[in-house]
């Protein structure tokens, strides 16, 4: 039987219909910016985002750091949540390619204006500059937790109030869009640049895309450049995006419905602790017990060898994900799986 697979949404696998839709897509130079299905990726997410412009890059690690990288200026000072991607992920590139420093607020991953407007560093040469805030919506490392919209318009607020940038790592927005019943247009409107994914929930194979102000997106351009992102007949890729983004939407909710489920399942097994309030899109975090007798990253290697695969967060964490290669009767598989360990153990 094949395994159960919640490391992430990123494994999906692009379906017939994409491949075809891949298979015959129109291309060009996309650096000489002659790539007719790139452009009207970048149109269509501009418009989705309703932003000015948008460019096509190969990853969200990729996007989020062009955005740090026009935002600032070395040495500055960047608000974001805790566990934010943007730090906790990216290899350092926020210090190495921009020299920035992060500065994490709130608890758990979010936080409010009040939050933000508390940690702005005074005009003084004693401090880094803090001149960027940076909201991560759903949050990752929180469990795909959301800021909702009146939280992000609020941190908008005082940002603007005290001359600060704000940018959206929306890699999974188009899932906080489904939970929320907001518009991704909505959710993005109190932001300067905004990332969103295409190879995770969406189900493409590869890409991002940032997106903002036509200036923003000249000066993004150039960072692209330098990072080795110009990817010559990307059109191919553009093509799956431009599917995932026409048919793989409206579905995210039944990722939300088999991640609760599968939550639903395990809750109250023995030795595990689960906050069943936190799961709110297509992530699910819990917790192993002080009592129970193994780490999580021996119960990866059980999972794994009953055919499912979770990844270990930390040593008492782990996590899964729910995506468009798993069904709810897949994840009553896992729910199960994960209830024969516990009651085993």
């Amino acid at each position: 039987m094949q395994a159960v697979d919640l490391r992430s949404d990123t494994v999906t696998k692009p379906s017939a219909a994409m491949r075809e839709a891949m298979a015959r897509a129109e291309v060009g130079d996309d650096v000489y910016g002659e790539d007719p299905t790139a452009r009207a990726l970048e149109e269509r997410v501009a418009h989705l985002l309703g932003k000015e412009a948008a460019l096509f890059v190969p990853s969200g690690t990729m996007a989020n750091q062009i955005s740090l990288a026009v935002h600032t200026r070395p040495g500055d000072e960047v608000l974001i949540g805790e566990g934010a991607h943007c730090e906790a992920f990216e290899g350092g590139a926020g210090a190495a390619l921009s020299g920035v420093q992060f500065h994490a607020v709130g608890e758990g991953g979010l936080f409010s204006a009040a939050d933000v407007e508390g940690a702005i560093h005074p005009d003084n040469p004693h401090y880094a500059p803090t001149t960027l805030c940076s909201v991560e919506n759903t949050h990752n490392r929180s469990g795909g937790r959301c800021f909702s919209l009146s939280a992000c318009e609020d941190i908008a607020t005082i940002a603007r109030k005290h001359g600060l940038k704000l940018h959206l790592d929306g890699a999974r927005l188009l899932n906080a869009a489904c939970a929320l019943g907001r518009s991704a247009r909505a959710l993005a409107a109190p932001f300067d640049s905004v990332s969103l994914c295409l190879s995770k929930g969406l189900g493409a194979p590869v890409g991002s895309l940032v997106a903002g102000t036509k200036d923003f997106i000249h000066r993004a351009h150039r960072r692209r450049k330098m990072m080795g992102g110009g990817m010559r007949q990307s059109g191919i890729l553009a093509a799956a995006g431009l599917y995932a983004l026409e048919h793989n939407v409206e579905r995210l909710v039944e990722d939300h419905r088999n991640a609760r489920r599968f939550a639903e399942g395990i809750l109250g097994a023995p030795g595990l602790e689960l906050e069943l309030a936190t799961v709110e899109t297509n992530l699910v975090i819990w917790e192993l017990k002080a009592e129970a007798p193994f780490d999580a990253a021996e119960f990866a290697a059980r999972a794994r060898q009953k055919g499912l695969l979770v990844n270990p967060i930390s040593a008492r964490k782990l996590r899964a994900v729910t995506h468009l290669d798993v069904d709810a009767a897949a994840c009553a598989r896992a729910a199960e799986i994960t209830v024969e360990i516990m009651k085993a153990a």
